[in-house]
């Protein structure tokens, strides 16, 4: 097959979160297929572009869209094309381009990662109408715009751009997942929310993955006891899982075991995570790493209070792939089949998430028994090699019009 991917961010190597498994979904198709990308880049990606080259038959990469001007986002509001959520991404340029490629290589199949990309693939005069069109869902905007609005109420401020952010938004973005030939979801969770909205959806679930081969249990364990979480925090559930794990649960935590440590491991930190760090030397910041492995195995817990958002958490995969124990939430574990206190530990509440946290730090024999039994979970059903198979199937499917 000939395979067009159209992701939201640049995927290469050292990336974390959402970008990583389109890295990887290219990665393996690209030995049995033809595979090309059409991607936005800014300029300090730039210095990873040998990572995915070996990968890509063809590569055709421009700078982001300019950030609109006040002016300019009253008028996308009111009279644009597309909803005021989507137009961030907005490119005349990029959607010619996309068309060109298509008919230009004949490419069976172009899918977008992240519903963001589906506008290129909508309504898209310039698409070869041969190629098949995939829109690979990793949270359906719809659903998560309502679930900010509805958690932080819609008089906050959150909660009140949220609703701006909804104007026009569901019509649109349903009308582009049914002109699809395919829908692509991370968990059967979301399929059923999809679906909840349009029972039409021609839908298939495509898990989330890891590399079981570079995420393993580290040899040697750092005397110290931690806690970590991973993340990329302009990404709001993941800011606000730090935030209120550090306002809600650190300080609880720290009581009972005093010389505890807290790494918040990944880009883009906000600054409200930065002055709590700045407040709290046992709470340690670190942006943006090279191998976020190294900090990884500095932790004995692996902690994510996740309560926005949708989708499948790559982050909670990769601790546990390094038989790191995990406590999240019935939200953060979603799509993992995973039993709490078998092979992961889930707590919704704040003084049981606490509870977990603290027995885990302090029973070494249950850590390691959960750690070990997450990472087995992880190697027999969520591989990237795994993931991908079933990947490759669904559009084979598509491709030859099943």
């Amino acid at each position: 097959m000939k395979i067009l991917f159209v992701p939201k961010e640049f995927p290469h190597a050292k990336v974390i979160g959402g970008p990583i498994l389109i890295y990887n979904r290219i990665k393996y198709l690209s030995k049995d297929h033809f595979v090309g990308m059409a991607s936005f880049i800014n300029e300090d990606d730039k210095q990873y572009l040998d990572t995915i080259k070996p990968y890509l038959s063809e590569m055709e990469l421009m700078p982001y869209p300019l950030e609109h001007n006040f002016i300019k986002k009253i008028w996308d509001f009111f009279f644009s094309d597309i909803p005021y959520y989507l137009c961030p991404y907005e490119s005349t340029r990029m959607r010619k381009l996309i068309g060109q490629m298509t008919r230009k290589t004949g490419y069976d199949i172009v899918i977008s990662e992240y519903g963001m990309m589906g506008q290129y693939l909508y309504r898209n005069p310039h698409l070869n109408p041969k190629t098949k069109r995939v829109m690979s869902c990793h949270e359906c905007y719809t659903i998560a715009r309502k679930k900010v609005m509805d958690f932080y109420g819609r008089f906050s401020r959150k909660g009140f751009k949220a609703m701006i952010e909804l104007y026009r938004l569901e019509k649109y973005e349903f009308s582009m997942y049914r002109s699809a030939d395919k829908v692509l979801t991370l968990t059967p969770q979301e399929k059923e929310g999809l679906l909840a909205y349009a029972p039409d959806l021609d839908i298939e679930v495509v898990p989330h993955g890891t590399d079981t081969d570079f995420f393993t249990p580290p040899k040697y364990r750092s005397n110290e006891l931690a806690l970590a979480f991973l993340g990329n925090y302009p990404h709001d559930p993941n800011r606000d899982a730090v935030m209120h794990f550090i306002v809600d649960m650190w300080p609880r935590i720290k009581r009972a075991i005093p010389h505890v440590k807290f790494y918040v491991i990944g880009r883009g930190p906000t600054q409200d995570i930065l002055d709590k760090a700045k407040e709290d030397p046992d709470i340690i910041v670190t942006g943006q790493v090279d191998d976020v492995r190294d900090y990884l195995k500095m932790a004995n817990v692996f902690v994510a209070p996740i309560r926005l958002g949708k989708g499948f958490r790559g982050k909670i995969l990769e601790a546990m792939s390094m038989a790191i124990p995990v406590v999240t939430t019935s939200l953060g574990a979603e799509g993992i089949s995973a039993e709490d206190m078998k092979n992961i530990a889930i707590a919704n509440d704040i003084n049981i998430f606490i509870q977990k946290t603290v027995t885990l730090l302090r029973d070494t024999k249950l850590a390691r028994r959960i750690g070990d039994n997450g990472r087995a979970l992880v190697v027999n059903n969520y591989s990237y090699q795994k993931s991908v198979e079933i990947l490759e199937n669904v559009l084979k499917k598509v491709a030859e019009g099943k």
